[in-house]
């Protein structure tokens, strides 16, 4: 078995030393063969140098960087399509998902499974943090059938032949999970040991891990679009009955009428707002990916 090994960076320069010599001395006793890729995310620091000079120094290592920030995601399928080997591992840069650990994720690998993912013994972030990932799994699961998804973490292992299904996959926000999910139905999990972060803070803050699931929600799935139909049957349903009430009040005189239909039209009114902001975001959408705009851009590589 060989393997490569991918690791998105963004201000990574003071931990990648580390991982990279945790991995080159866990790797040989696990695989025929291997190599490090490690993909500068147009990290702010020396982290591109670090990365860099690391290349030069172990020739298992490769080292791409992008030219400018696109995301962890753009980072990690820029990576896996350079993936030279049978078998890709994807990990984080900060040292929480620790090289002795890769091993775990490849025994789980089993002839019957195409994808895995490592998940915590123990969630190692902060009840906001925990939280919000946990909403960005629900959403995955419930809006995009993709029902491994309360697994997911950035600690995989699968088959690298699982990215032919997605080949064409452009555009500035991809998701690897979702992609992975087109290809395969055998996924597994097996439970590994995080550490915590000691060295600097997450890049990823709650917001942006919302964001996120909204990002997932309206550009892989037409859920919402559904529950708008379901939004205006309320809303049908909601007006016929202050209608009634309307009519009732009027027969008998009574002038507070006038309130209930003023809370009719407020309903329709809040509900046409919701429908055209969801359909705003399918629009934008379909504009962003229409304009040609690239999932990334390899500004230089060392190590190949």
């Amino acid at each position: 078995m060989r393997v490569s090994v991918v690791v998105p960076c963004y201000r990574s320069a003071a931990t990648l030393p580390r991982l990279v010599e945790g991995l080159v001395g866990v790797l040989p006793e696990v695989a025929d063969g291997f190599e490090v890729v490690l993909v500068v995310d147009g990290s702010p620091d020396d982290t591109w140098l670090v990365a860099k000079g690391l290349a030069g120094e172990h020739e298992e290592v490769r080292a791409i960087r992008l030219a400018r920030n696109y995301g962890q995601h753009n980072a990690v399928i820029a990576g896996v399509r350079s993936a030279q080997y049978e078998i890709v591992v994807t990990m984080d840069d900060d040292l929480q998902h620790p090289a002795d650990q890769v091993p775990v994720l490849l025994r789980a690998l089993r002839d019957d499974v195409d994808l895995v993912y490592g998940v915590p013994v123990k969630e190692e972030h902060g009840l906001a943090r925990n939280f919000s990932s946990r909403l960005v799994k629900r959403a995955m699961a419930s809006a995009m059938a993709v029902r491994e998804a309360r697994s997911i973490s950035a600690f995989r292992a699968f088959r690298t032949e699982l990215r032919e299904g997605f080949e064409r996959l452009d555009g500035p926000q991809p998701s690897v999970d979702v992609a992975l999910s087109w290809s395969t139905t055998r996924i597994a999990q097996t439970t590994v040991q995080m550490d915590a972060r000691t060295i600097g803070r997450s890049n990823y803050t709650t917001w942006m891990l919302v964001k996120h699931a909204l990002t997932m929600i309206t550009g892989y799935s037409v859920e919402p679009l559904r529950l708008i139909g379901y939004l205006g049957l309320v809303c049908v349903l909601l007006g016929l009955g202050l209608l009634v009430a309307t009519i009732v009040q009027v027969v008998a005189g009574d002038a507070g009428g006038i309130t209930a239909i003023a809370a009719m039209v407020a309903v329709f009114a809040g509900a046409q707002m919701v429908a055209l902001g969801v359909l705003g975001e399918y629009v934008g959408r379909l504009h962003s990916g229409s304009t040609g705009r690239p999932t990334y851009v390899i500004r230089e590589r060392e190590g190949d």
